[in-house]
């Protein structure tokens, strides 16, 4: 069964540009005023001054703005002369705000460049760059999951969560985050997922839990960047208040810039047109992804929500609890796929490694009885998306 376009005929209003190009600079540069706890609680920044290098920072996945370094530096990386295994290298780079994400205040003092003040941006999960300089650094590409990025490893760099706490963060591993632990506890870590695509898409979180991007992104502001502002849910009872707000007044442009990343087209000669052309009627017809994976965003998600125990990602890895357990509508939405070939692993716990695997794995749990040829029709279809 093929479902009709969730949102009727008409195609959703693009963003204004200037309110985007606002949300341009918030995206990448604004903290919300999270320094108080990557600084003042973590102490991150004493952290970094003193031991973390540019090879060490690229380890745990944070990246570099290439078109933010100046000729003089780009020579220096190139020649030697300037040092990778330095934490002075970090500091200088913080201070020309060419490490995505991470935001630094730089003064000197006793005539040192010093690092006295750090906090994180949007960008820090939801960008990365092209390697177009080397691994790690180059231009940006704004919206793209950072699967490199191991957020547990930095986090456990700081002197103050407990050894309890630490285990669970490096339990994560890269291109994983848990978004919850911090409330309820459980370590159930899900894949950093891509902020592009999203425009005319109400739910865009995993489980659904609010009707636009500004839902989550004051959740992710507030509760996990710990920015100062607000948030309250009441079905989850988390009840956050930070004053004061620097989050509010910024969440418009912030989603206009958002709704504005569209996902990227697959890379020239990456799939095999005609076998995609096959399996496009696969997808539509015997595998009954259209049923779900429906209209010109692939996805029912503005009409409705699933049962966690109708998609396949269940059960969890590890015996983890059911995500959705933890959210506020108790289910999922069915995920959109333009961009699909970008980000694997797939699903939101990552549980397949590829689409071979996704499509294994949908034909397993759904008895299907795909032939081979069909699977990989279909595989070559999902990668022209």
């Amino acid at each position: 069964m093929v479902a009709c376009s969730h949102n009727g005929p008409t195609e959703p209003e693009p963003p204004d540009p200037a309110l985007a190009a606002q949300g341009k600079d918030i995206f990448r540069f604004d903290t919300f005023g999270d320094e108080t706890f990557w600084t003042d609680t973590l102490r991150l920044h004493e952290v970094i001054q003193s031991a973390v290098d540019p090879t060490t920072a690229l380890g745990v996945g944070l990246k570099v703005d290439a078109e933010a370094l100046p000729a003089a530096v780009v020579q220096g990386i190139q020649d030697g002369s300037i040092s990778l295994t330095s934490p002075t290298t970090t500091v200088a780079l913080l201070k020309l705000n060419a490490v995505v994400g991470v935001v630094g205040t730089v003064e000197t003092v006793n005539g040192k460049d010093t690092l006295t003040r750090v906090g994180v941006s949007c960008a820090l999960c939801h960008s990365t760059v092209d390697n177009s300089f080397a691994a790690g650094i180059g231009r940006r590409l704004d919206g793209w999951p950072n699967h490199d990025l191991n957020p547990g490893a930095i986090l456990a760099l700081s002197p103050a969560p407990s050894a309890e706490q630490k285990a669970v963060f490096t339990s994560w591993g890269s291109g994983k985050y848990d978004p919850r632990f911090n409330f309820d506890g459980q370590n159930g870590p899900q894949v950093i997922p891509p902020a592009y695509g999203l425009l005319g898409i109400d739910r865009i979180t995993v489980t659904g839990d609010g009707n636009d991007v500004a839902y989550w992104n004051r959740y992710v502001g507030v509760t996990q960047m710990h920015g100062h502002g607000a948030f309250s849910e009441p079905r989850t009872g988390v009840n956050v208040d930070n004053p004061p707000d620097l989050i509010s007044s910024k969440l418009a442009p912030l989603q206009a810039y958002q709704l504005s990343l569209a996902a990227p087209p697959p890379p020239a000669g990456s799939f095999d047109p005609a076998a995609a052309e096959r399996g496009r009627l696969v997808f539509t017809g015997a595998a009954q992804c259209a049923t779900c994976h429906s209209g010109p965003l692939l996805t029912d998600a503005n009409l409705r929500l699933h049962s966690p125990a109708d998609v396949v990602s269940e059960p969890e890895p590890n015996g983890e609890p059911s995500y959705a357990s933890r959210s506020a509508t108790k289910m999922y939405r069915t995920a959109p796929l333009h961009g699909l070939w970008q980000h694997p692993p797939y699903f939101h716990n990552g549980i397949a490694s590829t689409l071979e695997d996704v499509v294994e794995r949908y034909d397993s749990k759904k008895a299907l009885h795909l032939s081979a040829e069909q699977k990989a029709d279909l595989v070559q279809y999902l990668k022209s998306l």
